[in-house]
């Protein structure tokens, strides 16, 4: 591990003390490739998995909070942030990998996992690939739920989203976009509720490499159809593992009626709904989404996983109260059917 640098200007953030020291970048080389991510506090471990396109930039205002109480890990995800954007796997499965390979290599044996929009798909994964170190899941907007998604995102993972995404850096267009963003603000429109997060999401491809990398992300879990993967069929094996949800009620990019479809598939899981927030609520509102995560990690106590629960769990299927077997088939077919694909694990 190597101190940070300062970030260079392409990944530019403010950063809040924590403690007496400043909260900066921090480096693992892992399989030959640089991963970024911040790490504070002590305690018990916090894994915050941000979102495509974002970067752990997008947690700085909530860690010094969080770190209190935790130590808290927000990575750069591979082929973003300061993470290096090689040509590789970045579907959601590898991504799981990679947060269990950062862990290990920072000596943490188990954690809670708060993920946001794709993140929340990798902790979803993570829980699915490795649920011996997952203690807890809070899935924030999460993706892989249903098939709707924003059109935006549909559009960019068509052929030709190269040449869509390198005009943004065009003279002018960052202002173009940004008066377009705040006329979305003012109408106060869903999507303007996010209006500078999607500037910041413009500022964050700033040349070919990332790009790139952000495009093979997207397509590995939206097509021209939305979303193509889903933990629609093994939610039930979150049974027995501490569940949140939290999501904005004004989410255009990931809509709420997930966050209910989620919460009736996950036995067991709370749900909390942000009113008059988008798909970042915990910018909207982070004093309280600090709240829930610390009322959350302190009233609950971590998953005890075993072998034997587990093929209980797989062997005994989703089980929907009071309903014969062939509806309930029926029932979880429907679901299935609003998604293109399963996940590839």
């Amino acid at each position: 591990m190597t101190d940070a640098p300062r970030l260079h200007s392409a990944y530019t953030v403010r950063l809040r003390p924590v403690g007496d020291a400043e909260l900066q970048l921090r480096y693992r080389v892992v399989h030959g490739y640089r991963r970024a991510y911040l790490m504070a506090g002590d305690g018990p471990a916090l894994v915050l998995i941000h979102g495509i396109g974002d970067s752990s930039a997008t947690w700085t205002e909530l860690i010094p909070d969080l770190a209190r109480t935790h130590t808290v890990i927000a990575p750069d995800l591979l082929g973003h942030g300061a993470s290096d954007k090689p040509r590789a796997d970045y579907s959601v499965a590898a991504y799981a990998n990679g947060v269990r390979d950062l862990l290990t290599a920072l000596g943490i044996e188990s954690a809670t996992l708060v993920g946001h929009s794709l993140g929340g798909g990798v902790a979803m994964q993570f829980a699915y690939q490795f649920p011996e170190l997952t203690e807890r899941l809070i899935l924030v907007s999460a993706g892989g739920v249903g098939r709707e998604v924003n059109p935006v995102l549909r559009l960019v993972s068509l052929p030709g989203a190269h040449l869509m995404l390198s005009a943004l850096r065009l003279p002018g267009m960052r202002l173009q976009v940004g008066l377009a963003a705040r006329l979305m603000k003012l109408l106060d429109t869903d999507l303007g509720q996010d209006a500078q997060e999607l500037l910041t999401l413009v500022d964050a491809l700033p040349d070919e490499t990332s790009r790139n990398a952000f495009i093979r992300t997207l397509r590995a879990v939206v097509d021209w159809r939305g979303q193509v993967v889903t933990m629609l069929d093994r939610a039930y094996l979150t049974e027995g593992m501490p569940t949140m949800l939290l999501w904005g009620d004004r989410d255009s990019v990931v809509p709420v009626r997930h966050a209910f479809r989620a919460h009736k598939a996950m036995p067991g899981s709370r749900l909390e709904i942000f009113e008059g927030a988008g798909h970042f609520p915990f910018h909207s509102d982070p004093a309280r989404f600090v709240a829930l995560v610390e009322e959350f990690t302190t009233g609950t106590d971590p998953a005890d996983w075993s072998l034997e629960h587990w093929r209980d769990l797989l062997c005994e299927g989703p089980i929907t109260p009071g309903r014969p077997d062939d509806a309930r088939d029926r029932v979880r077919e429907r679901d299935l059917r609003e998604v293109s694909e399963r996940s590839a694990t």
